[in-house]
């Protein structure tokens, strides 16, 4: 676990394409090994990924698109971040699909394994939104 004092941000700007969802995974994983935090690898990635999948999917209008991804260590490292910012204003919801669907679970799965999660504005002269969800961290020695 690293110190508590510690701050940490990392952001980087992906084309909102499908195949770009590997590279995600990998950025995502590097910098929390780094970070001495492979103990949530598993389940920032998940939720992650399934974030970069719906801004592809419902945020994007084509692939001259970018999806912006923000991991951040708030609360002095008590508190794991991530935002994923796109171009659409549309808010997601949480569905219910029926069990034969192949998709609509993404939200779910965010729910379940983060700690809060919600939506937010762009940054100042952005278009879209920012959906974000954390994870608290246990408190180091």
């Amino acid at each position: 676990m690293i110190p508590l004092d510690t701050r940490r941000l990392f952001r980087a700007e992906f084309p909102a394409l499908p195949d770009r969802a590997a590279a995600v995974r990998r950025m995502v994983a590097a910098h929390l090994r780094d970070w001495r935090l492979g103990g949530v690898v598993d389940h920032v990635v998940l939720a992650t990924n399934e974030l970069f999948a719906n801004a592809v999917e419902h945020g994007s209008s084509g692939p001259a698109d970018t999806v912006t991804i923000t991991v951040s260590l708030e609360r002095y490292g008590r508190e794991l971040r991530v935002e994923v910012a796109d171009g659409s204003p549309v808010i997601p919801v949480v569905r219910q699909p029926e069990p034969t669907e192949e998709s609509g679970r993404g939200l779910a799965i965010v729910d379940d394994l983060a700690g809060d999660w919600g939506t937010e504005p762009p940054d100042p002269g952005a278009g879209g939104k920012k959906v974000w969800f954390t994870l608290p961290l246990g408190t180091a020695s």
